[in-house]
């Protein structure tokens, strides 16, 4: 039996557009308007969003200000895939997208806050940590990349840390991707099926479900510890990766006064 649908004339108008039309024939027999309307009013959205970070942009960089962006949350939850839409349109000359690679034999004899320190943003620039300084607080204990004492040295520091940040007067904002255990378990799988997406998979990936709840340990350490009034969390939640985009795009243009009169 076909089910029937009752859409008011923005909606008919939404789904007789170019994009709306492409993706119902890429459906098949199995035609889901509901979920092509989700799509294109998402899409719309975010178009409409990606323009007010353009002049967010043009705001820090006529003010000079800093503007230091966090990505944190477990494997495959979806940080990545926020970071390329927050800086899709952005002039790619004042953003910079930071995502360490495992520390050198120099970097292992440094203090620890130094190599994120070199990448911190210049007057008139935004930087995206996809992970940061929080990898001690969570991904090395986990995976026994650290020591507990070496743990135990970065909690003890980093609030003291990022209070010099802010107190230099760049803007930190801290977001966190929360994802279940069942839509990770699926995204792997989506992960490991596709070969454009095979290089994502890594070692400490494929034991993540198996350390889910050593994980869930020390992440719920690192918020009580370093949710701060001053430097807070904003915890996402990112099951479904549209929503958790749009959201953190609008904790960004809401944190940051770009608009004419609230600087």
């Amino acid at each position: 039996m076909s089910k029937t649908y009752y859409f008011s004339q923005k909606d008919l108008k939404l789904l007789n557009s170019n994009k709306a039309i492409k993706l119902l024939l890429q459906q098949g027999d199995n035609i889901n308007p509901e979920k092509v309307l989700r799509y294109v009013k998402y899409e719309k959205m975010l178009e409409e969003l990606q323009v007010e970070l353009i002049k967010m942009q043009q705001w820090v960089i006529k003010h000079n200000k800093r503007v230091c962006l966090l990505f944190e949350g477990r494997d495959a939850a979806g940080k990545g895939g926020a970071i390329r839409r927050v800086t899709h349109h952005i002039n790619p000359r004042n953003y910079r997208v930071v995502a360490l690679p495992k520390p050198t034999m120099e970097e292992k004899g440094q203090w620890y806050f130094q190599r994120y320190i070199n990448k911190l943003p210049n007057p008139g620039e935004i930087v995206l940590f996809d992970r940061s300084w929080y990898n001690r607080a969570v991904v090395e204990p986990v995976n026994g990349f650290c020591t507990e004492e070496e743990y135990e040295r970065f909690m003890s520091e980093v609030n003291d840390f990022e209070n010099m940040i802010t107190n230099s007067g760049i803007i930190l904002m801290k977001f966190y991707f929360s994802i279940s255990k069942d839509e990770q378990a699926d995204r792997f799988a989506d992960i490991a099926s596709n070969p454009l997406k095979r290089w994502k998979m890594s070692p400490v990936d494929a034991k993540a479900q198996e350390l889910w709840d050593v994980y869930t340990g020390y992440k719920e350490r690192m918020f009580a510890h370093t949710n701060t009034e001053k430097n807070p969390w904003t915890i996402l939640r990112a099951n479904r990766k549209t929503t958790a985009r749009v959201a953190v795009i609008k904790h960004i243009l809401k944190r940051i006064p770009y608009k004419e009169g609230e600087e």
